[in-house]
């Protein structure tokens, strides 16, 4: 770690008085660049197929996909095997491919037991949220069993609530968001206790450019981060896009499934300040969307 007075010399954590990046910062990079992957969509198993070559042709080799749409507590079978098509078609698709499938808390105890059971044969990079984190204490075994890596904590907050997460062994990956739990000081020091427990980190990251930046400074010195989430022609993404709010597009090329670690100082970007004032006078205003199930009951989105 840097001593108190280089800090001190630097004026302030994103390095810009002295040139340095984040990651010289909290000590040096342990790695040049880190794997990323896309998400994708689709309803049906073809569309998904598709969207998975269309990943692999802008040169991704792992993606995420939605497990399910809302599940209720005890559900149909045919809404686990509309899951296990929709697996199955990527996989078919692109063998080669990693792929995460993330349940998003959706899913509930006794529908999570079985879909986990029955996706273990199409050999996922790693099953995401199998149940919210306050259900995880009753969920263990099936969670420690599964020969598929489980990830979870976008969800979670700081070192507390990571602390039982993590010593209940039922998590392989952690997934924790700098936006979201306290900034890049506290998430390199979830990281560290992750690593401790021998746990991955794959850092949660569905927003822009700054937020990007940062998760890929905290990657540059974390040995146990593996790969990263980045939301480049996301969805979400309506009218633009995250490249449209830096000077510098090819500071997030992605070559070969991986991006390289900015090394400029600070996060290792420079904003487009005028087109972030025009973009600020249309507003925002995110809120989840509200599902139902079948019966009119709140369904978690």
């Amino acid at each position: 770690m840097p001593s108190p007075a280089l800090i001190k010399r630097c004026g302030d954590i994103k390095g810009k008085a002295c040139g340095l990046s984040v990651t010289q910062l909290l000590g040096g990079r342990v790695r040049d660049r880190i794997k990323v992957y896309s998400w994708i969509g689709g309803d049906r198993p073809a569309d998904a197929a598709a969207a998975a070559r269309a990943a692999i042709d802008r040169g991704f080799t792992a993606v995420k996909m939605n497990g399910t749409e809302e599940l209720q507590i005890i559900d149909r079978w045919d809404r686990v095997q509309a899951a296990l098509d929709r697996v199955a078609a990527v996989r078919d698709a692109v063998p080669e491919l990693g792929i995460a499938v993330d349940f998003h808390g959706r899913v509930h105890k006794p529908m999570a037991k079985a879909l986990l059971k029955e996706l273990e044969p199409y050999r996922l990079m790693f099953i995401e949220e199998p149940v919210l984190p306050e259900n995880v204490g009753s969920f263990l075994d099936p969670m420690i069993n599964t020969a598929t890596p489980i990830a979870l904590g976008e969800r979670l907050f700081s070192r507390w609530d990571v602390k039982s997460i993590l010593a209940s062994g039922a998590v392989d990956i952690i997934q924790p968001d700098p936006s979201h739990a306290g900034g890049i000081s506290e998430t390199r020091k979830i990281a560290t206790m992750a690593e401790a427990y021998d746990v991955a980190v794959a850092l949660h990251c569905p927003l822009g450019p700054i937020a990007l930046a940062a998760c890929l400074q905290i990657d540059g010195c974390t040995y146990n981060a593996f790969i990263q989430e980045q939301s480049l022609g996301i969805h979400y993404n309506v009218g633009n896009d995250l490249l449209d709010y830096v000077t510098d597009r090819s500071v997030f090329d992605y070559r070969e499934g991986f991006v390289a670690i900015p090394t400029g100082a600070g996060l290792g970007i420079e904003i487009n300040e005028a087109y972030v004032i025009e973009r600020s006078q249309q507003g925002h205003r995110w809120r989840n969307p509200i599902w139902r199930h079948a019966d009119g009951s709140i369904a978690e989105w």
